[in-house]
């Protein structure tokens, strides 16, 4: 294995902080990683990494030689790219939203694709906190506001919030006029996946925004599963409008207290602040800059 080649090894098990992982993500043999971080250990003359029975980590010189090896093999790849046509390719690792992905990445995926036919696209879905280094993931496509000051993070776009509720829960309870006239009303409760809290109802008002936590005869963790509590009558629920779009237009579901809605929601990409960015991942950071998140 040469040099660079090495270094890429390197690289991966120190991201991963597992051998059986790097050699998974490389498509290499396990005793070729380890082949390979030895050999390099010896020719530098220090300990890259920490092994454990547990753990794997790189030590202090493993770290700065990391970062080192980093920035050789983006300029290496840049290079290579300015000389091949540019033309990107390999397998992109994207994390979203599942049905942020189904209603505004799946429709246009078409072009992105036909235009970059050497790119395997992996995209998996979810809302947990995802560890992008060590799971191998290039990017991911969240809602809300960005909280990991280690990602850096590109602002796409913003989502319209709607408060809604079922006909039939209306019937039962009355249509709120404002905000203030909440007493006797229910919610479906919406715990938050990054701090497990039971999140209030926000109505954004003149001066501030407003929040309200209602009675909640059920509460869920996911946005499928809180549609259809609230098209089953248990209460009132907010999230963007994409999402109940169809529930709206049929009638299943009616928006309510429009005048005050929650503030949108922001859109963002994520993406390691000091990993090699690969051109694949370029040109999919570019290509989400043209999608309309609204």
């Amino acid at each position: 294995m040469d040099r660079i080649e090495a270094m890429r090894v390197f690289c991966r098990v120190a991201e991963t902080r597992s051998f059986t992982k790097a050699a998974a993500d490389l498509e290499l043999p396990r005793s070729t990683v380890t082949d390979a971080v030895k050999q390099l250990e010896s020719r530098l003359g220090v300990r890259l990494l920490d092994r454990s029975t547990r753990v794997v980590a790189p030590t202090l010189d493993g770290e700065a030689f990391r970062r080192t090896c980093l920035s050789i093999l983006t300029q290496i790849e840049d290079a290579e790219a300015a000389f091949k046509g540019g033309a990107p390719k390999g397998r992109l690792r994207v994390d979203a939203h599942g049905t942020l992905a189904r209603h505004f990445l799946m429709p246009k995926l078409g072009g992105f694709l036909e235009r970059y036919p050497e790119i395997e696209l992996v995209l998996s879905e979810g809302d947990r906190l995802v560890d992008l280094v060590r799971e191998g993931v290039d990017c991911v496509v969240r809602v809300g506001v960005p909280r990991d000051s280690d990602l850096v993070a590109r602002r796409l776009g913003e989502l319209a919030e709607i408060t809604c509720a079922a006909p039939e829960y209306l019937a039962r309870y009355g249509t709120p006029a404002s905000p203030k006239t909440l007493n006797g009303h229910r919610m479906v409760g919406f715990v938050s996946s990054v701090t497990g809290i039971l999140m209030p109802l926000e109505f954004a008002t003149e001066r501030r925004i407003r929040q309200v936590v209602l009675p909640a005869p059920i509460s869920v963790t996911g946005a499928e599963t809180l549609v259809m509590a609230a098209l089953q009558g248990h209460g009132l629920i907010q999230l963007p409008r994409y999402h109940v779009a169809a529930e709206l237009e049929t009638g299943r579901l009616v928006e309510v207290l429009a005048a005050t809605p929650p503030a949108p929601s922001p859109v963002s990409v994520l993406y390691p602040r000091d990993r090699q960015l690969s051109p694949r991942v370029r040109v999919f950071l570019d290509w989400l800059r043209t999608i309309r998140f609204a």
